[in-house]
């Protein structure tokens, strides 16, 4: 059974990690080969296989997407305090303490107070 509220080392495993970097790079490869023409007719008479072309600057193009997918989700996980990652994720990260959940507008707000932060 999945909890309710998972940790963020739940959120973060490196199999998510990789996935998802995988499947950034496999997109990026698709976008390169549709944007070459690798689905229309070679042109007679051309001394390259445009096909081959494709496929080696798609490939290339993938390969800088996962490395690139990889080390920018390894720098942003450097942000999270190591102390929070066993905490349970309840709301969404980028939201100000302030600003009153759907769940607290509910119950009325209980044990919240809406005063301003100090020296405002």
């Amino acid at each position: 059974m999945s909890e309710k509220n998972p940790t963020r080392r739940d959120l973060m495993r490196p199999v998510h990690l990789l996935g998802f970097a995988l499947l950034a790079a496999v997109f990026a490869g698709v976008v390169t080969l549709v944007s070459m023409g690798v689905l229309q007719d070679q042109r007679p008479g051309s001394t390259v296989d445009q096909h081959l072309r494709a496929w080696v600057v798609a490939a290339i193009v993938a390969g800088i997407t996962f490395i690139a997918t990889l080390v920018i989700m390894a720098l942003s996980l450097l942000a999270v305090d190591p102390a929070k990652v066993a905490r349970p994720v309840d709301r969404g990260l980028l939201l100000d303490p302030e600003d009153e959940t759907p769940a607290d507008a509910a119950e009325g707000g209980a044990g919240r107070g809406h005063a301003p932060p100090p020296g405002h």
